[in-house]
């Protein structure tokens, strides 16, 4: 099984509780935006702990990113990951996933679902082909959007938050069949979903409902 031990060199909360990590690149490592690799924390005991998580770099960039959500309270993966900061160690594997760009489309996020989503859009953008893609993105409050201004930059009108609990007190929102209604065309569009499995599979079911062929729906298999 392919095996790096990398440094941390940089980390950074970007928000409240979502952990920026920027680490070493092996010589020869590659991935396609989208993809993934197992991760554990090369600290005694905890090295075969593997996890996946998603580059949310670029391919092209000479450092790794992951951009993690931290899960506190019951002692998880993730909350061992607020211990790790410059200096540390991680291990990454070997790289896999099948969420990747196949076409202008509409990216459907729920969270932490957002990650494979980052490096696919900073790809676009860099390829100058962030035209005809829209972002609906669902969180619980306003405070969990992650990388909202860079959002904003990329996307503009097209990225279009969705809130559960607004703070502001206005009723809350939910991505739904209603709303994917009003998002789905008959041109040849691809929808792109990442979050909760119960988030993923309810609007595939949607989606398929409301006629997008399966060929259009990329998830994570």
């Amino acid at each position: 099984m392919e095996k790096h031990i990398v440094k941390v060199l940089k980390t950074e909360f970007v928000t409240h509780n979502v952990k920026r990590f920027t680490l070493q690149k092996p010589e020869g490592y590659t991935f396609i935006s989208g993809q993934a690799t197992d991760v554990s924390i090369n600290k005694p005991g905890l090295e075969d702990d593997l996890h996946p998580f998603t580059f949310t770099c670029l391919n092209s960039d000479d450092h790794l990113e992951f951009t993690i959500k931290i899960y506190k309270g019951h002692n998880g993966f993730t909350e061992k990951l607020i211990d790790v900061n410059a200096g540390d160690e991680l291990i990454i594997h070997e790289v896999f996933g099948a969420i990747n760009f196949k076409g202008p489309g509409l990216f459907i996020a729920g969270g932490a679902g957002l990650t494979p989503f980052i490096s696919i859009l900073r790809q676009l953008k860099k390829d100058n082909l962030l035209a005809g893609n829209t972002l609906l993105f669902a969180n619980r409050t306003e405070d969990d959007i992650i990388i909202n201004d860079e959002l904003n930059q990329m996307l503009g009108e097209r990225h279009i938050d969705i809130i559960s609990e607004p703070k502001s007190g206005m009723p809350g929102k939910h991505i739904d069949k209603d709303l994917l209604e009003q998002h789905v065309t008959d041109d040849k569009h691809y929808y792109y979903i990442c979050g909760p499995d119960p988030f993923v599979a309810q609007l595939k079911d949607d989606l398929v409902e409301l006629g997008v062929p399966k060929e259009y729906i990329v998830v994570e298999e």
